[in-house]
């Protein structure tokens, strides 16, 4: 069974208290491991190791890292109380309801030039997610905040992005959460040296089914219809997919919102009311007016909009999220979209962004050490 989750004060005061570099823990299930190195250990009819003891089960663990650069420098647990940054240790409970039910929600935030981006944007609608899903949190929003801050200025990252998640917890292996002990947070930082995008992508429609918009409108972490829904057009030579609803409207991207600039000039973003409110696509649409005010748009709005009329009528296309921020469609479902080239409308609200993710009001600077 799970340990129950260690409280820590409202406000941390000094994070090497909490950064643990080695946790003896034996009811853990790895969550990250180098590819290939982590296998089976055992052949045809060999006898299964049993491992009595925290001890030996680290001591496997971190042999199998010695040779391995440590693909997450920093991760946070609540089970455990602090900061970890043995890659060996970064681990779930396997009775955590998050792990064998899904019951539990995440959100995210990048990291750019040793800052936060709309951390707060993305921390407001992970509770509204939680809400939802009817989890709780061990701590104060405030708290939760400190931890993802310290957790980053701990990993020395100044590129990439962060990931947290809030579990009912762990306790037991049934399907109702009433025998957790309490609700977990867990975060990561996550390494990515990513950079705008100005080249054009190929989207397909997926056949793969999409969820409600009780599931849809939340971050969780039932994510199937996602994972098969890119794998759909990966095995159909396109980078995404984009989902329509039953009503044939544009609807959204397996991990990103759609975005549409029209023949008429008009910025067109898929209504949010059965889908995620993209924290990047809502800030799309704050600061989209500047190109009105150019006369390079002529009006930005969320609507309805069926496929058949995205295809027909749209001069440009593109998915919009964290890490892109805005990514062009060329082609959709073997149609050009415009003249088949990445436009400068598009190109234009990149930048717009990209700047904003540089250097705009919302960001918070890392105090690394």
């Amino acid at each position: 069974m799970s340990p129950t989750p260690t409280s820590l004060p409202p406000a941390i005061k000094d994070t090497s208290k909490y950064v643990l570099a080695c946790v003896a823990s034996s009811p853990i299930v790895v969550s990250s491991q180098p590819r290939g190195a982590m296998g089976s250990y055992v052949q045809g009819e060999d006898e299964v190791p049993v491992y009595e003891s925290g001890a030996e089960i680290v001591q496997k663990l971190q042999e199998k890292w010695k040779s391995t650069a440590a693909p997450f420098p920093a991760m946070y647990s609540s089970v455990l109380g602090g900061i970890i940054l043995d890659p060996a240790m970064m681990s779930i409970p396997l009775d955590d309801h998050m792990v064998h039910r899904g019951h539990g929600v995440f959100d995210t935030a990048m990291i750019l030039d040793g800052h936060l981006y709309e951390l707060d944007p993305h921390l407001d609608r992970f509770l509204r997610s939680a809400a939802k899903a009817r989890i709780g949190t061990p701590f104060p929003r405030d708290t939760l905040r400190s931890i993802l801050v310290q957790m980053t200025a701990a990993s020395n990252c100044r590129r990439g992005s962060i990931r947290y998640w809030l579990s009912a917890g762990g306790g037991d292996f049934l399907l109702s959460s009433a025998g957790c002990a309490g609700p977990a947070f867990y975060a990561v930082v996550i390494p990515t040296d990513y950079s705008q995008c100005r080249h054009g992508v190929r989207a397909v429609t997926t056949s793969v089914p999409m969820k409600p918009p009780l599931f849809a409108t939340m971050k969780n972490v039932n994510y199937l219809p996602n994972v098969l829904s890119i794998m759909d057009a990966e095995d159909r030579g396109a980078f995404a997919s984009v989902w329509v609803d039953g009503e044939g409207n544009v609807a959204e991207g397996p991990m990103v919102n759609v975005a549409f600039v029209t023949a008429a000039g008009e910025l067109v973003l898929p209504a949010f009311d059965k889908i995620l409110a993209g924290c990047t696509a809502k800030r799309l649409l704050a600061l989209a007016p500047r190109l009105v005010e150019t006369g390079l748009l002529k009006a930005v709005t969320t609507r309805h909009i069926a496929a058949d009329e995205a295809k027909r009528c749209s001069a440009e296309m593109a998915f919009v999220g964290s890490g892109l921020p805005v990514l062009p469609i060329v082609e959709w479902d073997d149609q050009l979209i415009g003249d088949g080239k990445v436009g400068k409308t598009m190109m234009a609200l990149s930048d717009l962004l990209w700047e904003d993710m540089k250097s705009g009001p919302d960001r918070i600077a890392v105090p690394y050490k």
